[in-house]
Protein backbone atom coordinates (compact mmCIF):
# COMPACT_ATOMS: atom_id res chain seq x y z
CA UNK A 1 0.00 0.00 0.00
CA UNK A 2 1.42 3.40 -1.02
CA UNK A 3 -0.31 5.31 1.79
CA UNK A 4 -0.79 3.09 4.86
CA UNK A 5 -3.74 4.06 7.05
CA UNK A 6 -2.83 5.21 10.56
CA UNK A 7 -4.65 6.91 13.40
CA UNK A 8 -4.59 10.71 13.38
CA UNK A 9 -2.46 10.60 16.54
CA UNK A 10 0.19 8.46 14.81
CA UNK A 11 0.48 11.15 12.13
CA UNK A 12 0.84 14.00 14.63
CA UNK A 13 -2.80 15.10 14.52
CA UNK A 14 -5.05 15.61 17.51
CA UNK A 15 -7.81 12.95 17.37
CA UNK A 16 -10.45 15.27 18.86
CA UNK A 17 -9.62 18.12 16.48
CA UNK A 18 -9.58 15.75 13.51
CA UNK A 19 -13.03 14.54 14.54
CA UNK A 20 -14.13 18.17 14.89
CA UNK A 21 -13.25 18.69 11.22
CA UNK A 22 -15.69 15.92 10.31
CA UNK A 23 -18.32 17.26 12.73
CA UNK A 24 -18.17 20.67 11.06
CA UNK A 25 -18.62 19.10 7.63
CA UNK A 26 -21.53 16.97 8.87
CA UNK A 27 -23.13 20.10 10.32
CA UNK A 28 -22.87 21.78 6.91
CA UNK A 29 -24.59 18.73 5.40
CA UNK A 30 -27.34 18.88 8.04
CA UNK A 31 -27.88 22.56 7.20
CA UNK A 32 -28.31 21.50 3.57
CA UNK A 33 -25.54 23.84 2.43
CA UNK A 34 -23.24 20.97 1.42
CA UNK A 35 -24.47 17.87 -0.45
CA UNK A 36 -21.56 15.67 0.61
CA UNK A 37 -17.79 15.49 0.70
CA UNK A 38 -14.71 13.29 1.05
CA UNK A 39 -11.91 14.65 3.25
CA UNK A 40 -8.36 13.29 3.10
CA UNK A 41 -5.28 14.18 5.16
CA UNK A 42 -1.91 12.62 4.39
CA UNK A 43 1.13 13.17 6.60
CA UNK A 44 4.61 11.63 6.75
CA UNK A 45 3.70 9.26 3.92
CA UNK A 46 0.69 7.94 5.80
CA UNK A 47 -3.07 8.40 5.51
CA UNK A 48 -4.37 10.02 8.69
CA UNK A 49 -7.91 10.68 7.43
CA UNK A 50 -10.14 9.48 4.57
CA UNK A 51 -13.79 9.96 5.43
CA UNK A 52 -17.00 10.56 3.51
CA UNK A 53 -19.90 12.68 4.78
CA UNK A 54 -23.34 13.50 3.36
CA UNK A 55 -24.79 12.41 0.05
CA UNK A 56 -23.15 11.28 -3.18
CA UNK A 57 -26.31 12.30 -5.07
CA UNK A 58 -28.59 14.55 -3.01
CA UNK A 59 -31.52 14.01 -5.42
CA UNK A 60 -31.38 10.23 -4.94
CA UNK A 61 -30.27 10.32 -1.32
CA UNK A 62 -27.33 8.01 -2.07
CA UNK A 63 -24.74 8.23 0.73
CA UNK A 64 -21.30 9.60 -0.11
CA UNK A 65 -18.53 7.02 -0.26
CA UNK A 66 -14.73 7.44 -0.06
CA UNK A 67 -14.39 6.08 -3.62
CA UNK A 68 -16.77 8.67 -5.11
CA UNK A 69 -15.77 10.21 -8.45
CA UNK A 70 -15.66 14.01 -8.70
CA UNK A 71 -15.32 16.51 -11.53
CA UNK A 72 -12.06 18.11 -10.46
CA UNK A 73 -12.03 20.92 -13.05
CA UNK A 74 -8.86 23.03 -12.52
CA UNK A 75 -7.19 20.41 -10.33
CA UNK A 76 -6.46 19.01 -13.82
CA UNK A 77 -3.95 21.82 -14.31
CA UNK A 78 -1.22 20.59 -11.93
CA UNK A 79 -1.34 17.13 -13.55
CA UNK A 80 -0.96 18.54 -17.08
CA UNK A 81 1.81 20.83 -15.82
CA UNK A 82 3.66 17.73 -14.56
CA UNK A 83 3.22 16.16 -18.01
CA UNK A 84 4.82 19.20 -19.67
CA UNK A 85 7.73 19.18 -17.20
CA UNK A 86 8.26 15.46 -17.90
CA UNK A 87 8.69 16.33 -21.58
CA UNK A 88 11.11 19.08 -20.60
CA UNK A 89 13.17 16.57 -18.61
CA UNK A 90 13.21 14.24 -21.63
CA UNK A 91 14.72 16.99 -23.77
CA UNK A 92 11.58 17.34 -25.88
CA UNK A 93 10.90 20.99 -25.08
CA UNK A 94 12.33 24.05 -23.32
CA UNK A 95 10.26 26.33 -21.12
CA UNK A 96 11.85 29.28 -22.93
CA UNK A 97 10.56 28.00 -26.29
CA UNK A 98 7.91 30.18 -27.91
CA UNK A 99 4.54 28.43 -28.02
CA UNK A 100 4.65 29.01 -31.78
CA UNK A 101 7.47 26.47 -32.09
CA UNK A 102 4.85 23.77 -31.45
CA UNK A 103 1.67 25.62 -32.48
CA UNK A 104 2.62 27.89 -35.41
CA UNK A 105 -0.67 29.82 -35.25
CA UNK A 106 0.56 31.36 -31.98
CA UNK A 107 3.27 33.20 -33.92
CA UNK A 108 0.76 35.74 -35.23
CA UNK A 109 -1.04 36.75 -32.05
CA UNK A 110 -2.30 40.26 -31.47
CA UNK A 111 -2.91 42.24 -28.29
CA UNK A 112 -6.11 44.18 -27.75
CA UNK A 113 -5.91 47.65 -26.20
CA UNK A 114 -8.51 50.35 -25.67
CA UNK A 115 -7.66 53.61 -27.40
CA UNK A 116 -10.23 56.40 -26.90
CA UNK A 117 -12.93 53.81 -26.23
CA UNK A 118 -12.17 51.71 -29.31
CA UNK A 119 -10.38 48.36 -29.35
CA UNK A 120 -7.17 48.39 -31.34
CA UNK A 121 -5.09 45.32 -32.20
CA UNK A 122 -1.32 45.29 -32.38
CA UNK A 123 1.12 42.42 -32.96
CA UNK A 124 2.71 41.07 -29.78
CA UNK A 125 6.16 42.42 -29.00
CA UNK A 126 7.30 39.29 -27.16
CA UNK A 127 5.69 35.95 -28.10
CA UNK A 128 4.32 33.75 -25.31
CA UNK A 129 6.58 30.94 -24.13
CA UNK A 130 5.83 27.51 -22.66
CA UNK A 131 6.71 28.99 -19.25
CA UNK A 132 4.06 31.68 -19.82
CA UNK A 133 1.47 28.94 -20.38
CA UNK A 134 2.53 27.16 -17.18
CA UNK A 135 2.40 30.29 -15.00
CA UNK A 136 -0.63 32.00 -16.67
CA UNK A 137 1.25 34.98 -18.08
CA UNK A 138 0.54 34.21 -21.77
CA UNK A 139 -2.05 36.97 -22.24
CA UNK A 140 -4.96 34.52 -22.22
CA UNK A 141 -8.08 34.73 -20.05
CA UNK A 142 -11.35 32.96 -19.30
CA UNK A 143 -14.62 34.24 -20.76
CA UNK A 144 -16.28 34.02 -17.31
CA UNK A 145 -13.59 36.13 -15.60
CA UNK A 146 -15.08 39.45 -16.70
CA UNK A 147 -16.70 41.42 -19.50
CA UNK A 148 -13.72 43.03 -21.22
CA UNK A 149 -13.88 43.08 -25.04
CA UNK A 150 -11.53 40.08 -25.32
CA UNK A 151 -13.58 38.09 -22.81
CA UNK A 152 -16.74 38.88 -24.78
CA UNK A 153 -15.01 37.59 -27.92
CA UNK A 154 -14.17 34.36 -26.11
CA UNK A 155 -17.83 33.99 -25.17
CA UNK A 156 -19.08 34.79 -28.67
CA UNK A 157 -16.70 32.20 -30.13
CA UNK A 158 -17.96 29.64 -27.55
CA UNK A 159 -14.31 28.96 -26.86
CA UNK A 160 -15.27 26.85 -23.87
CA UNK A 161 -17.17 24.34 -26.01
CA UNK A 162 -16.17 20.75 -25.35
CA UNK A 163 -17.21 19.78 -28.91
CA UNK A 164 -13.91 20.87 -30.50
CA UNK A 165 -10.78 18.73 -30.48
CA UNK A 166 -7.76 20.11 -28.66
CA UNK A 167 -6.18 20.91 -32.03
CA UNK A 168 -9.19 22.90 -33.30
CA UNK A 169 -9.63 24.62 -29.93
CA UNK A 170 -6.00 25.76 -29.83
CA UNK A 171 -6.15 26.97 -33.43
CA UNK A 172 -9.33 29.00 -32.90
CA UNK A 173 -8.11 30.49 -29.62
CA UNK A 174 -4.89 31.68 -31.31
CA UNK A 175 -6.98 33.83 -33.67
CA UNK A 176 -8.57 35.74 -30.77
CA UNK A 177 -6.76 38.78 -29.35
CA UNK A 178 -4.74 38.67 -26.14
CA UNK A 179 -5.67 40.59 -23.00
CA UNK A 180 -2.09 41.88 -22.55
CA UNK A 181 1.47 41.39 -23.73
CA UNK A 182 2.79 37.95 -22.75
CA UNK A 183 5.00 37.96 -19.68
CA UNK A 184 3.65 41.24 -18.29
CA UNK A 185 0.67 40.18 -16.11
CA UNK A 186 -0.80 37.15 -14.34
CA UNK A 187 -4.33 36.39 -15.53
CA UNK A 188 -5.98 33.05 -14.91
CA UNK A 189 -7.18 31.62 -18.19
CA UNK A 190 -7.10 28.96 -20.87
CA UNK A 191 -3.32 28.66 -20.90
CA UNK A 192 -3.25 25.08 -19.56
CA UNK A 193 -5.72 24.01 -22.26
CA UNK A 194 -3.17 25.28 -24.80
CA UNK A 195 -0.40 23.54 -22.85
CA UNK A 196 -2.37 20.30 -23.20
CA UNK A 197 -2.25 20.74 -26.97
CA UNK A 198 1.52 21.35 -26.79
CA UNK A 199 1.85 18.04 -24.93
CA UNK A 200 -0.07 16.35 -27.76
CA UNK A 201 2.12 17.83 -30.49
CA UNK A 202 5.38 17.03 -28.71
CA UNK A 203 4.40 13.51 -27.62
CA UNK A 204 2.46 12.45 -30.73
CA UNK A 205 -0.38 11.21 -28.50
CA UNK A 206 -3.70 12.64 -27.44
CA UNK A 207 -3.53 14.33 -24.06
CA UNK A 208 -5.65 11.55 -22.56
CA UNK A 209 -3.35 8.85 -23.94
CA UNK A 210 -0.23 10.60 -22.68
CA UNK A 211 -1.62 11.12 -19.20
CA UNK A 212 -2.88 7.55 -19.03
CA UNK A 213 0.36 5.89 -20.09
CA UNK A 214 2.92 8.31 -18.63
CA UNK A 215 1.25 9.59 -15.43
CA UNK A 216 -1.86 7.71 -14.29
CA UNK A 217 -0.70 4.14 -14.88
CA UNK A 218 2.75 4.66 -13.30
CA UNK A 219 1.22 6.39 -10.25
CA UNK A 220 -1.63 3.88 -9.87
CA UNK A 221 -4.30 6.54 -10.57
CA UNK A 222 -6.64 3.97 -12.10
CA UNK A 223 -9.84 6.02 -11.73
CA UNK A 224 -8.75 9.35 -13.21
CA UNK A 225 -9.61 10.32 -16.78
CA UNK A 226 -11.49 12.62 -19.12
CA UNK A 227 -14.66 10.52 -18.84
CA UNK A 228 -16.09 7.93 -16.47
CA UNK A 229 -16.85 4.48 -17.93
CA UNK A 230 -20.44 3.19 -17.55
CA UNK A 231 -19.62 0.68 -14.81
CA UNK A 232 -18.58 3.58 -12.54
CA UNK A 233 -21.43 6.00 -13.25
CA UNK A 234 -23.14 5.09 -9.97
CA UNK A 235 -20.15 6.55 -8.09
CA UNK A 236 -20.24 10.04 -9.64
CA UNK A 237 -20.85 12.75 -7.03
CA UNK A 238 -23.53 15.31 -7.90
CA UNK A 239 -24.29 18.84 -6.70
CA UNK A 240 -27.62 20.13 -5.49
CA UNK A 241 -30.07 20.81 -8.33
CA UNK A 242 -30.51 24.33 -6.91
CA UNK A 243 -28.04 26.55 -5.10
CA UNK A 244 -28.89 26.31 -1.38
CA UNK A 245 -28.25 30.04 -0.99
CA UNK A 246 -30.53 31.05 -3.86
CA UNK A 247 -27.89 31.95 -6.43
CA UNK A 248 -27.71 30.76 -10.02
CA UNK A 249 -26.47 27.19 -9.82
CA UNK A 250 -23.51 26.47 -12.11
CA UNK A 251 -24.08 23.56 -14.46
CA UNK A 252 -21.36 20.95 -14.07
CA UNK A 253 -19.84 19.14 -17.02
CA UNK A 254 -21.10 15.73 -18.07
CA UNK A 255 -18.29 13.21 -17.52
CA UNK A 256 -20.34 10.15 -18.50
CA UNK A 257 -19.45 10.31 -22.18
CA UNK A 258 -16.18 11.00 -24.02
CA UNK A 259 -16.03 14.49 -25.52
CA UNK A 260 -13.85 15.95 -28.28
CA UNK A 261 -12.03 18.40 -25.99
CA UNK A 262 -9.67 16.78 -23.51
CA UNK A 263 -9.32 19.94 -21.48
CA UNK A 264 -5.89 20.27 -19.89
CA UNK A 265 -7.27 23.12 -17.85
CA UNK A 266 -10.36 21.49 -16.43
CA UNK A 267 -11.57 18.22 -17.91
CA UNK A 268 -10.60 15.42 -15.55
CA UNK A 269 -12.68 13.36 -13.16
CA UNK A 270 -10.95 11.65 -10.25
CA UNK A 271 -11.31 10.20 -6.76
CA UNK A 272 -9.90 11.48 -3.49
CA UNK A 273 -7.50 8.54 -3.23
CA UNK A 274 -6.27 8.86 -6.82
CA UNK A 275 -5.51 12.52 -6.21
CA UNK A 276 -3.89 11.60 -2.89
CA UNK A 277 -1.43 9.44 -4.84
CA UNK A 278 -0.63 12.40 -7.09
CA UNK A 279 -0.05 14.72 -4.12
CA UNK A 280 2.11 12.18 -2.30
CA UNK A 281 4.14 11.93 -5.52
CA UNK A 282 4.57 15.73 -5.40
CA UNK A 283 5.37 15.69 -1.67
CA UNK A 284 7.98 12.98 -2.39
CA UNK A 285 9.49 15.40 -4.93
CA UNK A 286 8.69 13.39 -8.06
CA UNK A 287 8.52 9.76 -6.94
CA UNK A 288 5.90 7.33 -5.68
CA UNK A 289 6.27 3.65 -4.82
CA UNK A 290 9.66 3.39 -6.46
CA UNK A 291 8.47 5.07 -9.69
CA UNK A 292 10.11 8.42 -10.47
CA UNK A 293 8.41 10.63 -13.05
CA UNK A 294 10.19 13.92 -12.27
CA UNK A 295 13.54 14.85 -10.82
CA UNK A 296 13.42 16.24 -7.29
CA UNK A 297 14.88 19.59 -8.36
CA UNK A 298 12.23 19.91 -11.07
CA UNK A 299 9.48 19.56 -8.47
CA UNK A 300 11.21 22.22 -6.35
CA UNK A 301 11.36 24.42 -9.46
CA UNK A 302 7.65 23.89 -10.21
CA UNK A 303 6.53 24.73 -6.71
CA UNK A 304 8.38 28.01 -6.24
CA UNK A 305 7.14 31.44 -7.30
CA UNK A 306 7.62 32.22 -11.00
CA UNK A 307 5.96 35.64 -11.02
CA UNK A 308 8.44 37.80 -9.13
CA UNK A 309 7.26 41.37 -9.71
CA UNK A 310 4.74 40.46 -12.43
CA UNK A 311 1.41 41.98 -11.30
CA UNK A 312 -1.98 40.27 -11.24
CA UNK A 313 -4.17 41.56 -14.07
CA UNK A 314 -7.90 41.65 -13.32
CA UNK A 315 -10.10 41.74 -10.22
CA UNK A 316 -11.31 38.16 -10.77
CA UNK A 317 -7.73 36.88 -10.87
CA UNK A 318 -6.93 38.80 -7.69
CA UNK A 319 -9.62 36.82 -5.86
CA UNK A 320 -7.87 33.57 -6.91
CA UNK A 321 -4.32 34.48 -5.90
CA UNK A 322 -4.42 35.24 -2.19
CA UNK A 323 -2.18 37.97 -0.73
CA UNK A 324 1.24 36.64 0.17
CA UNK A 325 1.15 34.14 -2.69
CA UNK A 326 2.86 33.87 -6.04
CA UNK A 327 2.32 31.30 -8.77
CA UNK A 328 4.61 28.48 -9.81
CA UNK A 329 4.26 26.10 -12.76
CA UNK A 330 0.71 24.89 -12.12
CA UNK A 331 0.20 25.88 -8.47
CA UNK A 332 -0.33 28.91 -6.26
CA UNK A 333 2.73 29.13 -3.98
CA UNK A 334 2.86 30.67 -0.51
CA UNK A 335 5.70 33.17 -0.07
CA UNK A 336 5.32 34.14 3.60
CA UNK A 337 3.66 32.99 6.78
CA UNK A 338 1.39 35.98 7.24
CA UNK A 339 -0.62 38.31 4.97
CA UNK A 340 -3.01 35.67 3.60
CA UNK A 341 -6.29 35.03 5.43
CA UNK A 342 -5.58 31.30 5.69
CA UNK A 343 -2.86 29.38 7.54
CA UNK A 344 0.04 27.62 5.83
CA UNK A 345 3.82 27.42 5.76
CA UNK A 346 6.02 29.36 3.34
CA UNK A 347 6.63 27.04 0.39
CA UNK A 348 3.25 25.36 0.59
CA UNK A 349 1.26 25.19 -2.62
CA UNK A 350 -2.37 24.67 -3.57
CA UNK A 351 -5.13 24.90 -6.14
CA UNK A 352 -8.78 23.94 -6.56
CA UNK A 353 -11.53 23.22 -9.05
CA UNK A 354 -14.60 25.22 -10.03
CA UNK A 355 -17.07 22.63 -8.71
CA UNK A 356 -15.57 22.84 -5.23
CA UNK A 357 -12.66 20.39 -5.00
CA UNK A 358 -9.48 21.71 -3.36
CA UNK A 359 -6.05 20.60 -2.14
CA UNK A 360 -2.94 21.95 -0.52
CA UNK A 361 0.54 20.52 0.03
CA UNK A 362 2.79 21.73 2.87
CA UNK A 363 6.32 20.28 2.53
CA UNK A 364 7.45 21.91 5.80
CA UNK A 365 4.82 19.85 7.64
CA UNK A 366 5.16 16.78 5.36
CA UNK A 367 1.43 17.22 4.82
CA UNK A 368 -1.20 17.25 2.11
CA UNK A 369 -4.96 17.57 2.38
CA UNK A 370 -7.81 17.17 -0.11
CA UNK A 371 -11.47 18.13 0.12
CA UNK A 372 -13.62 16.68 -2.64
CA UNK A 373 -17.12 18.09 -3.05
CA UNK A 374 -19.48 19.33 -5.76
CA UNK A 375 -20.81 22.65 -4.44
CA UNK A 376 -19.73 25.24 -7.04
CA UNK A 377 -21.18 28.38 -5.46
CA UNK A 378 -19.85 27.61 -1.98
CA UNK A 379 -16.36 26.57 -3.05
CA UNK A 380 -14.42 29.52 -1.62
CA UNK A 381 -16.04 29.17 1.80
CA UNK A 382 -15.29 25.45 2.08
CA UNK A 383 -11.70 25.85 0.89
CA UNK A 384 -10.92 28.29 3.69
CA UNK A 385 -12.94 26.37 6.26
CA UNK A 386 -11.17 23.10 5.46
CA UNK A 387 -7.72 24.69 5.50
CA UNK A 388 -8.35 26.21 8.95
CA UNK A 389 -9.62 22.92 10.36
CA UNK A 390 -6.70 20.86 9.03
CA UNK A 391 -4.04 23.16 10.47
CA UNK A 392 -5.94 23.33 13.76
CA UNK A 393 -5.63 19.53 14.00
CA UNK A 394 -1.81 19.49 13.83
CA UNK A 395 -0.61 18.53 17.29
CA UNK A 396 3.16 18.15 17.35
Amino acid sequence: MILPRVTPQDAGLCPQRTERLLTVLRTEVARQRLPGAVAVIGRRGQLALCEAVGALDPAAGTPMSPDAIFRIYSMTKPIVSVAALMLMEQGELLLSDPVARYLPEYGKQQVASLVEGAVQLQPVRQPATVQDLLRHTAGLTYEFMGSAPVQRQYAQARIGSRERSNAIFAHELAALPLMFEPGTHWEYGRATDVLGRVVEVVSGQTLGQFLQTQVFAPLGMSETGFFVPPENHSRIAEPFARDPEGGVQMRVIDVRQPVALQSGGGGLASTAMDYARFLQFMLNRGELGGVRLLGSRTVDFMTTDHLGDIPVFGPASRTLLSPGHGFGLGFAVRKMLGVASMPGSPGSYHWGGMAGTTFFVDPAEDLFAILMLQAPNQREYYRLLFRNLVYAALDD
